[in-house]
């Protein structure tokens, strides 16, 4: 377990500190923002969808380690995949962020896999799940989206949140 904690917390810092597709892309298509109340993470997601398929990301924003980890991962995990595929890995994502589903149940969730114990920190769960809800507005033309249930159009929630 210690070395899943230690790979976890390497794979944070990493993309915290060098986040894969951070900043605005040219030819976006699809847009939202997304904030997390509890945290004060704030994110815009803007994508390039091409007969269906995620030709370009890139994400931008204040937020915290967690979030703009995710982020970062998300947008790499996304990117050149169908709309259909993506929606896929947003529900795989908050099942595993919510702990209803083990990484090991999981079909396409691969290094995203390091997030499996999320579900442990349920004030930091938000913070995982605010870049997939915002691609998931993104994807659906939603202008905005929020973690708070009652803006949460995916009706996540987490203990008394």
């Amino acid at each position: 377990m210690s070395n899943y904690k230690d790979l976890y917390q390497e794979v944070i810092l990493d993309h915290n500190k060098k986040p894969r597709n951070y900043g605005q892309i040219e030819k976006a298509t699809h847009q939202a923002a997304g904030h997390n109340p509890l945290c004060g993470d704030h994110l815009q997601i803007a994508l390039e969808l091409n007969q269906d398929l995620i030709c370009a990301i890139g994400f931008s924003g204040e937020s915290c380690a967690i979030c703009k980890a995710s982020a970062s991962m998300m947008t790499v995990a996304v990117k050149n995949k169908t709309r259909a595929d993506a929606e896929a890995l947003i529900q795989e994502f908050l099942a595993l962020a919510k702990g209803q589903l083990n990484a090991i149940d999981l079909i396409q969730i691969g290094r995203l896999a390091v997030f499996a114990g999320i579900s442990q920190l349920p004030t930091r769960v938000k913070c995982a799940i605010l870049p997939w809800h915002t691609l998931h507005a993104a994807l659906n033309s939603g202008a905005e989206t929020s973690t708070e249930a009652e803006h949460d159009p995916m009706r996540t929630t987490i203990g008394g949140a």
